[in-house]
This record gives C-alpha cells, sequence and structure tokens, in this order.
C-alpha cells in the first residue's frame, strides 16, 4: 500500500474534526441568498459524524452577507464602514444560527454559538474558558457552530478569515482533523481558473517557503474574504499543533464523509507536530504583522 493510501485510510480514525465552511459555499450565486439545500446536506454530515461517536465542530462563514441581504443592501463592499459591516454581522449571525438550530432539530441534534475574538486565544484565561466550554459542549453530545464575532471585532482576527480561525479552534481543542470546505478543488501549482497548466497536488508533506509565496497570489471569491493564502496559514497553524488537514471543494457537500471514510479527495496536509510551538504568541505575531 503506497505511503498515500496509508494516511488516507488512517482518516477513518479521526475522533475530533473541524469542518469550515466559507461563505461563497453557503450561498446562491445568482441572488446571494442562503443555499437551504446545501445547508440541510452539511447539517446531515455533521449529524452523521456525531451518530459515529466522534466530535465535531463547524465553522461557519456568512453572517455579514445574510445580514446586507437581510437589510436589502446589494453585495459585500469592502469599503463599507466598520459599523455597517458589523450592524449586519449583528442581523445575520442571529439569522445564521436560527437557521442552524432549525435544520439541526430536524436531526434531534442540539447545536451551540460560539463567538470568538483574537482575545479568545490570546488572554490565557479567556484560553482556558473557551476550551473547557468545547470540553463541555462535546461531553454533552453538542455540535458548536463558530464565527469571528464581527459585532464587536473591528477587524478579522487579524490573520485572515474563518481558514485561520478554524485552524486556531482545531489547534485549541485538540482535533486531528481540519476540514475546509473551498470553491476549489484542493491546492494547484497555479490559479486552474487562469491558468490551465496549474497541476493539482494530492499530499503536502511540508509547507515550504515556495509554497507559501504561491498562495500570496491567490484572491477569494467575492462573496468570502479568504484565498489560497489564508488556506496556507490554516495548514502551517494546524500542521504545527499534530493537526491534518484538507482542502475540498464545497460544490458536493458529501465528500465530508468520504474524505473521512479514506477517499483520496482534495489536498491533505500532513501534520508535522512542532514541540513548543506557541500558539497564543503565534497569533498574536499574525496580528501584528
Amino acid at each position: 500500500m503506497s505511503e498515500n493510501r496509508q494516511i488516507r485510510e488512517m482518516m477513518k480514525d479521526k475522533k475530533r474534526i473541524v469542518i469550515k465552511i466559507g461563505s461563497s459555499s453557503l450561498q446562491h450565486t445568482q441572488t446571494g441568498d442562503l443555499d437551504y439545500t446545501k445547508l440541510d446536506v452539511l447539517v446531515r454530515e455533521l449529524c452523521d459524524i456525531r451518530n459515529r461517536g466522534k466530535d465535531v465542530v463547524l465553522v461557519t462563514s456568512g453572517a455579514v452577507a445574510v445580514g446586507r441581504k437581510a437589510v436589502l443592501m446589494q453585495g459585500i463592499d469592502e469599503d463599507d464602514p466598520t459599523a455597517v459591516k458589523q450592524a449586519c454581522a449583528a442581523i445575520g449571525q442571529a439569522r445564521l444560527m436560527m437557521t442552524y438550530q432549525k435544520i439541526f432539530a430536524e436531526y434531534n441534534q442540539v447545536a451551540a454559538q460560539i463567538l470568538m475574538t483574537k482575545n479568545t486565544i490570546i488572554d490565557n484565561l479567556n484560553r482556558f474558558n473557551a476550551r473547557n466550554t468545547f470540553a463541555e459542549l462535546f461531553k454533552l453530545g453538542v455540535v458548536p457552530i463558530v464565527n469571528e464575532n464581527d459585532t464587536v471585532a473591528t477587524y478579522e482576527l487579524g490573520i485572515g478569515d474563518n481558514d485561520t480561525l478554524s485552524a486556531i479552534v482545531a489547534a485549541l481543542i485538540g482535533a486531528d482533523m481540519l476540514i475546509l470546505l473551498s470553491d476549489i478543488d484542493g491546492l494547484y501549482t497555479d490559479d486552474p481558473r487562469k491558468n490551465p497548466n496549474a497541476k493539482y497536488i494530492e499530499v503536502v508533506d511540508g509547507l515550504t517557503d515556495e509554497l507559501m509565496e504561491m498562495g500570496k497570489a491567490s484572491t477569494g471569491s467575492s462573496s468570502g474574504t479568504g484565498g489560497m493564502n489564508t488556506k496556507l496559514q490554516a495548514a502551517r497553524i494546524a500542521g504545527n499543533m499534530g493537526v491534518d488537514m484538507v482542502i475540498a471543494n464545497s460544490a458536493d457537500i458529501k465528500v465530508i464523509h468520504r474524505i473521512l471514510a479514506g477517499q483520496n479527495i482534495g489536498t491533505l496536509f500532513k501534520a508535522h507536530k512542532e514541540e513548543g510551538f506557541d500558539l497564543p504568541l503565534y497569533v498574536q505575531q499574525m496580528t501584528h504583522e
């Protein structure tokens, strides 16, 4: 059996999984409204993971976009005043959670909301309390739904978007698997939407400087804020904390159970735990860059 096949087979044994889904994966492209079909499949996948006795966390984007839609504002404008974005986040987060709660209830599953800021990680007491909250929710069989607290945070963690937040959550709770659902199949040597000769990369054994530089040249979708750069930053955090990570296409949400069944889907970033890696310090340094 090849090394890649062996690593993929190990996905079956993962016990605590963090799944991140972005704004563009939750909306209809034509209207910007929530895609309820995708949301339903996503929740069903998460509930099935729980039913198999595993812990699962959802890191979800979309609060600002949902809020803008609710008050009939057009697409996200990065030049909007902070107060406008925060107001939209306040409206949208409530609507988003209400939607999630209703769908989870259909599958007899309890979900909980956790809103985080950079201080949740940097402050020792906040970090301790957050970790304990996650631990208790897992004991209760609850699925935590995480987002950044955009209503009070004046900037996104300072380190990108929910790609990085999901890696921080995975590190915080001692997860062993992180799945980033994106609008791309995985990592390529170049942007495949612009370069037809871009080559797909199945497995990344280590994050080289060349790979990190390659990520900086990419950008995110119109409704999201992260491109490949933030995903590689997430891979660095996850890998240093001993968490394997996969980037996969959210066009079919059912890839989640296929990845966890050991199928060769998406780009797998192999974890290489770095002893002494200081997560709070790393987050603080990134916010000051």
